[in-house]
């Protein structure tokens, strides 16, 4: 799983991570291990840059047959293709923006919890870095006690349209790990430049 989280910082003592006009943070990006719920890559940049950025940096070391589980902020096309190269299967999060077109249907309606369940293909810019055919899955995720509807893509075209879901609500785990990294550690100051 990879994710990421601001850390507060103090615009006057770290001009490095100037965020905003009065505001200073730091990203952490994390990798965690699913299994051992270890965290298994960190790298802390200014809040300014985008979470793709260090996405390959992140995934340099995800073997084929892994999993990687990302967030929409991490749906860089051109790496989420590189992954399939490599072996690795992917679920990540669709952006509302996405351009496809359906190729086949997988399921007629609604099925449990699953809303849709497509075989799709990109459209757009996005088609020329990913060209491989994606599943697309519709579920209903609870996030803060109510229930909102969330798009999921994967390259794995075999699992069950209940186990992307599923996997996806396994991100929620490096949530819950940043969390506890914060509170635990009381990150309150944060020193340093590289």
């Amino acid at each position: 799983v990879v994710d990421s989280t601001p850390i507060q910082l103090m615009a006057r003592s770290l001009d490095w991570a100037k965020h905003r006009r009065r505001k200073a943070a730091a990203q952490c990006h994390g990798r965690l291990n699913l299994q051992s719920c270890l965290p298994r890559g960190a790298i802390v940049d200014p809040a300014a840059e985008h979470d793709s950025v260090r996405a390959r940096e992140l995934c340099a070391q995800v073997q084929a047959g892994e999993i990687a589980i990302f967030d929409q902020a991490y749906a860089d096309f051109a790496h989420l293709a590189d992954l399939s190269m490599r072996g690795v299967f992917r679920v990540t999060r669709a952006k509302d923006n996405l351009q496809c077109r359906v190729v086949r249907k997988l399921q007629d309606g609604p099925d449990g919890n699953i809303l849709r369940d497509d075989l799709i293909a990109l459209t757009g810019p996005a088609a020329h870095h990913d060209p491989v055919e994606l599943r697309r899955v519709t579920a209903p995720v609870e996030v803060a006690g109510e229930l909102r509807e969330m798009v999921f893509l994967t390259n794995h075209l075999e699992w069950s349209a209940q186990t992307i879901a599923d996997l996806y609500r396994c991100r929620w785990s490096i949530e819950t790990f940043f969390k506890e990294l914060k509170q635990t550690l009381q990150l309150a100051d944060f020193l340093g430049h590289s």
